[in-house]
């Protein structure tokens, strides 16, 4: 950069052409971009900081979908801290780099990582989503296990290793403009491309596509069941109406022969005598739970009474996560889809400059997909508000709970600054005394004959008592 880049007043000489830039300087400056850079990055911070203490602090919300979806939101924190500034810089220059070469190295080497990282997540949780359609009974949703741990560890590191050629030299190359911070190697423009966005994209949607499809399948055995059971009970009605009316029934019998009825069993247990039975009825040849007498009946132990019992615990769990899958399906697809709105551009437009060396691609479209691409880190939040009832409803206290706290302190300053202001009158109470001010009063002399005077100290209001005997 010494060697082909130099500053003065008046001109800038780049490789050995020298430029005046007194006149233009001045009215270059995108100050649209900086206004609209400032409030990205403020509604991407607030946004997803919101999400991560969202997770944090509602146990409801601290299940392995949403795990995934923290780090989504810190992949769009560490974007706009670290990525979007030095960018707005750019932008607010009017696309003029004037820093150093190596800090352009790490601002690409930042944002190939965290927009690979931003897709990777979005992957993970397309799969994570996947097995727990596919096997929910063998889906832990309230702990993160070895597999969830390594689908996220997988995604950042995946996602540096496909931007780790920026750091390594890659951006060497000769005739290197350094007043413009972009992607040199054109290969490489193509190979982060399909790393990141055109072999992960394909999987992501194909398993959604499986995913919904399987679900479909669930509804239907579901409305089919429905209709079976409730053809079962137009049957049971029928059959029911055919029977005789209650009025054709014989009258039951008066009380008076039940009781009698009731008394001659009585009587005939207490004949039984107990001695006579085998003491050891149920040791038998033939199993310990089986009776030797074949007048009394058999109760074997079914074995194929658990298994039924737990086949039908499993289809009521089944059904019970399904359905929670199904409630939770409804925000991730519009993730998906959003991110491909913004990102799709970005991709197909630095391929095709990377690819098509003639092609003459205008600035402004650069500008406005990149743009594009980042505003997604910002749509992310709102879409779990919209989406989502649980984060909805974190949402909305933590803004109550934070307008509650504004408001009081509003009225505390406010009441002190009348308080200590000039002229105003200061109460007696407790509320209102001042305690930087010393305020000495004298209590009344009682009947013993002595006087006390207290006196308030500014410094540790502690009263000083002087008694006079």
């Amino acid at each position: 950069m010494p060697g082909n880049l130099t500053v003065s007043n008046n001109t800038v000489l780049v490789l050995g052409a020298e430029i005046n830039t007194a006149q233009t300087r001045d009215t270059d400056y995108n100050f649209p971009a900086l206004i609209l850079g400032i409030l990205l990055i403020v509604v991407i911070i607030c946004g997803n900081l919101l999400v991560c203490l969202s997770v944090y602090r509602e146990k409801a919300l601290k299940t392995t979908t949403n795990y995934f979806i923290v780090s989504l939101a810190v992949a769009d924190l560490m974007l706009a801290v670290l990525v979007l500034p030095l960018f707005i810089y750019v932008e607010f220059q009017d696309g003029l780099w004037s820093l150093n070469m190596h800090i352009c190295d790490g601002l690409m080497t930042m944002d190939v990582m965290l927009c690979t990282a931003s897709i990777f997540n979005l992957c993970a949780i397309s799969i994570d989503r996947f097995i727990a359609v596919s096997i929910p009974l063998n889906y832990n949703r309230k702990h993160v296990d070895q597999r969830q741990i390594f689908l996220l560890s997988a995604t950042w590191i995946l996602a540096l290793a496909v931007a780790s050629p920026v750091m390594f030299g890659i951006q060497n190359v000769p005739q290197r403009d350094p007043t413009e911070c972009k992607l040199e190697d054109d290969n490489y423009v193509v190979y982060s491309s399909v790393c990141s966005f055109f072999i992960p994209c394909p999987i992501m949607l194909l398993l959604y596509c499986g995913m919904f499809r399987g679900l479909r399948r669930w509804e239907e055995a579901r409305k089919a069941k429905l209709r079976s059971s409730i053809q079962a009970c137009r049957k049971f009605q029928e059959a029911a109406a055919s029977l005789p009316p209650l009025a054709s029934l014989p009258p039951p019998l008066p009380p008076v022969i039940k009781r009698d009825e009731l008394t001659d069993m009585k009587r005939e247990l207490k004949d039984i005598n107990l001695e006579e039975l085998d003491p050891y009825p149920l040791e038998s040849p033939d199993g310990p739970y089986n009776n030797s007498s074949p007048d009394t009946p058999d109760f074997p132990y079914n074995s194929s009474t658990t298994p039924e019992y737990k086949d039908d615990s499993h289809k009521k769990k089944r059904a019970k996560i399904n359905c929670r899958e199904r409630k939770a399906m409804k925000v991730l697809p519009v993730v998906v889809g959003v991110f491909l709105f913004c990102w799709t551009p970005f991709f197909v437009v630095h391929t095709m400059r990377a690819l098509c060396a003639t092609c003459f691609i205008p600035p402004a479209l650069m500008s406005i997909v990149t743009w594009l691409g980042y505003v997604n880190s910002a749509l992310n939040p709102i879409i779990y508000t919209v989406f989502n009832t649980e984060f909805r409803n974190y949402f909305k206290k933590f803004i109550h709970s934070c307008s509650e706290v504004l408001v009081k302190y509003t009225k505390w300053d406010k009441r002190n600054r009348v308080a200590l202001s000039p002229g105003h009158q200061i109460r007696t109470t407790v509320n209102f005394l001042p305690l930087s001010l010393p305020v000495p009063w004298t209590q009344a002399q009682p009947s013993g004959g002595w006087a006390a005077t207290v006196r308030y100290s500014s410094s540790n209001f502690m009263p000083d008592t002087e008694s006079d005997t």
